[in-house]
């Protein structure tokens, strides 16, 4: 995979040629364009940051897929009935209240990823 950093004045072809093109300054309407990700400010570095950011979400979303399916393979058969016979049945009411728990807690990590440092 090729990332290329330009300014898209006379890079265009060469943004628009990588996996990731990646334009610095937002200076033409032909570096919107042909790039990927257009940062707006003059900052090299925050091409860098950008990058941090997209692996870090990707393991974000990694998490919460772990945890929605982890959710659901303990969950689903509980409210089936599975636990019936040891005398133990969710009332709907707690159902929604657990399903709801789930989606909470997966919004809660997503959000945690505020915190990250990208530098």
């Amino acid at each position: 995979a090729t990332a290329f950093v330009g300014d898209g004045i006379n890079d265009a072809a060469a943004l628009l040629e990588a996996n990731m093109g990646i334009a610095i300054g937002a200076g033409t309407n032909v570096a919107i364009e042909s790039a990927d990700l257009v940062l707006i400010e003059d900052d090299p570095l925050d091409a860098v940051k950008a990058l941090n950011l997209g692996k870090k979400t990707y393991r974000k979303m990694i998490q919460n897929l772990f945890w929605a399916t982890g959710y659901n393979v303990l969950a689903i058969p509980l409210a089936a009935g599975v636990a019936y016979s040891w005398g133990l049945l969710l009332s709907p009411a707690i159902g929604a209240l657990l399903m709801s728990l789930s989606t909470v807690i997966v919004a809660i990590n997503a959000v945690l990823l505020r915190r990250a440092k990208l530098a």
